[in-house]
């Protein structure tokens, strides 16, 4: 008798439990996998004494079939299980573990409790945004991985040339009536042709792992508050399907992985915004979701009483840096990399990934080495927010191998203050221009690991930055008490939105200056979306619970600030063109070095001052176009104009006038004006930039 194919791959059932025929299953793949003619379902927990597969209908809240796993299906501290004869479009799964219920000791084993896959690829009842499902427990659905991509590879863009663009999924077209899917990814694929004329080459995604935007919904002054920005992650491993347009029941990701593909194809890379320092779980209050269940004390910091540590202000704190943790953390982004072809991500609250179990920082944290010198990771952007919610601060010292970049925090926090007119943050200024080679050192290479930024998603906008002196977070509910109150902003004489042309004038100008600056700093610049045409949150520097008009881009103003956006477009072409503004080149022939500060009166010197005017220029050899490559940017952070002399230039060299931020009309000027006198005078809060050739 001929063998049949299970026979010859070894996955005849051995056993039957509850009517379902089974057989031990791969207890080296955690998760849920289809294989031909069932599923292998698996899941570690080294506290549990017990464990059972629930089987449901879709939708349903009680299982049709609980199937224990026989004690000899478990190998180790792991439970692996197939099921033969079960369509995995017609089924979702979870799990419940017994063990000891000791608190005191972190152990929080209950029966009862309805856990998902700490693996799952898909959680179920999250489909629609908005929507409450009344909870009963989580559940998880089997995802068929049978996504074609094609003959192609990830753009591969070096790390020196991505200009990042930060957005949330949602928002980014939730107003905008030229998208018909909007607020979803498929919303944001039809935005692609507006990335391109921008000129961005990467997005940086702020959450899109599944979160619940209702678990912690209120409602203020008649308006409803939700979890919209996302920091609160359920699974993991499962994208947030109220992002997709479309149903992907078992395809869950598709729309996801078809975004990621047209990105990549218009040469565009993907980063996300993961957030690994805590879960949905949150402390003693909260729900049992997956991990609290599976071995609390194992992926949680807890104290020697069994309450959580909270260095992520949250409610608890992961432990990133125990084996079992670690490994999960790595499998996980492996999965993002090979299955939905990720090219970076950026980790909130990163300082978290370098603390030890009882939360002391480590030198050589094991879960960061890992991530810096795992094979499949080993072409992917890390990037760190270099700080957590416990006071750990870690820019310029974060562990990271020299293979992980930074959230340069400083370079914000300078560049904000002196631009605003800080006339004693001008030496730290012209350090974060440089490259701030005084936070990383002068041996960084090719790579620089500052990722220069003036806004993001946690802040104000850059509109805002110029609009407003204090914080209004009133419409979050609590008094205005939540979000930093360390703006370093400047409302250019009124507080919010005014009619005033001189004021209006003002704010243009210096929203100009922080966008000609962050393209002609060395690093890698990264803007909040919607900066480009003077998006507004109304003065919200912490708009992480509004789903509405605040937190949405307002497109209208794309039209009305065309003049911004296009001076953006430019800015970014610039700092393209040249690339002596994102790496060190060879020496220059002109024998100017790799980048020198100057005084207003063209002497080089370092340190400043309270400089109210300074240069900073940069110079070296370009291979490809055979010639040097000279920057020269200038600053003028006064209220008052100011007389600046320029270097002495060599022989036979030229001024060319490039960026204006005085000019209202034309503040980009692509041929350059030649400057034949070595004086100049440099109006008020005005940024210049030249090029030397």
């Amino acid at each position: 008798m001929p063998n049949t194919y299970e026979q010859d791959l070894h996955m005849q059932p051995l056993d039957e439990i509850e009517g379902f025929a089974i057989r031990p299953g791969f207890y080296d793949q955690m998760g849920a996998t289809p294989i031909p003619g069932g599923v292998c379902f698996t899941i570690s927990s080294k506290g549990a004494t017990a464990c059972e597969l629930l089987l449901f209908e879709k939708g349903e809240k009680k299982p049709y079939a609980t199937i224990p796993y026989p004690q000899n299906y478990r190998v180790g501290d792991v439970y692996s299980m197939i099921i033969f004869n079960i369509d995995v479009e017609e089924f979702e799964y979870a799990f419940r573990l017994d063990g000891p219920y000791r608190p005191e000791e972190g152990l929080l084993f209950d029966k009862k409790n309805q856990i998902l896959d700490p693996y799952a690829k898909a959680v179920a009842g999250q489909r629609e945004w908005g929507v409450n499902v009344t909870y009963s427990g989580y559940k998880a659905r089997v995802v068929k991985n049978n996504f074609f991509w094609g003959a192609y590879q990830n753009p591969q863009i070096a790390f020196n040339d991505l200009i990042i663009y930060e957005m949330h999924v949602r928002g980014f077209t939730m107003m905008d009536d030229s998208v018909e899917a909007k607020g979803t990814f498929e919303g944001l694929k039809e935005k692609i042709p507006y990335l391109k004329e921008l000129g961005v080459n990467a997005v940086e995604l702020m959450p899109v792992f599944e979160f619940d935007e209702l678990r912690d919904r209120r409602v203020h002054n008649g308006k409803e508050l939700v979890n919209y920005w996302g920091y609160n992650t359920v699974s993991f491993f499962a994208p947030n399907t109220s992002f997709a347009q479309a149903r992907e029941y078992n395809h869950e990701g598709r729309e996801f992985k078809q975004l990621v593909k047209a990105l990549h194809e218009n040469g565009i890379e993907v980063i996300l915004d993961v957030v690994f320092n805590h879960t949905a779980e949150g402390d003693e209050n909260g729900p049992v979701i997956n991990f609290k269940g599976v071995d609390n004390n194992i992926y949680y910091m807890l104290t020697p009483d069994g309450h959580y540590f909270n260095f992520s202000g949250t409610g608890n704190t992961m432990n990133c840096n125990h084996p079992v943790v670690r490994r999960m953390i790595v499998d996980c982004l492996r999965y993002w990399v090979t299955n939905y072809r990720i090219d970076g991500f950026r980790f909130d609250l990163a300082s978290i990934l370098s603390r030890d179990e009882n939360g002391a920082p480590l030198i050589n944290p094991p879960l960061i080495e890992s991530l810096a010198y795992d094979p499949i990771l080993s072409r992917t952007k890390l990037i760190a927010e270099a700080w957590d919610a416990g006071g750990l601060y870690q820019v310029g010292s974060f562990p990271g191998h020299k293979k992980w970049s930074e959230w340069n925090g400083r370079y914000r926090d300078d560049m904000r203050s002196y631009l605003k007119g800080d006339l004693n943050a001008a030496n730290s200024a012209a350090n974060r221009i440089a490259g701030s080679m005084d936070i990383y050192g002068n041996d960084i290479g090719t790579h620089n690991p500052s990722i220069n930024f003036i806004t993001c998603h946690d802040g104000f906008t850059l509109y805002d930055l110029y609009s407003y002196n204090e914080k209004h977070n009133e419409d979050n509910g609590w008094n205005s008490t939540d979000g930093t109150d360390d703006n370093r902003s400047w409302n250019c004489g009124v507080e919010g939105e005014t009619d005033d042309p001189e004021i209006l004038r003002l704010r243009k100008r210096m929203i100009k200056n922080a966008a000609g600056v962050l393209m002609c700093s060395r690093g890698v610049p990264m803007f909040l979306a919607g900066d480009e045409f003077c998006n507004t949150q109304f003065g919200n520097n912490n708009p992480y619970c509004q789903d509405n008009e605040i937190s949405w881009l307002d497109w209208s103003l794309l039209c009305k600030n065309r003049d911004i956006f296009e001076f953006f477009q430019n800015v970014i072409e610039f700092r393209k063109t040249h690339p002596v503004l994102r790496i060190e080149l060879a020496p220059a022939i002109s024998r100017f070095p790799d980048y020198s500060f100057y005084n207003s009166q063209g002497r080089q010197t370092t340190p400043f001052q309270a400089e109210k005017a300074f240069g900073v220029l940069f110079a070296g050899y370009d291979r490809r176009r055979r010639c040097d490559d000279i920057v020269y940017v200038l600053l003028n952070a006064f209220w008052e104009e100011q007389d600046c002399f320029f270097p002495e230039l060599p022989e036979g060299m030229e001024l060319y006038l490039t960026i204006d931020t005085a000019n209202e009309e034309e503040s980009f000027h692509h041929q350059g004006i030649k400057i034949e006198d070595r004086n100049l005078k440099i109006e008020p809060r005005t940024l210049k930039v030249f090029v030397i050739k």
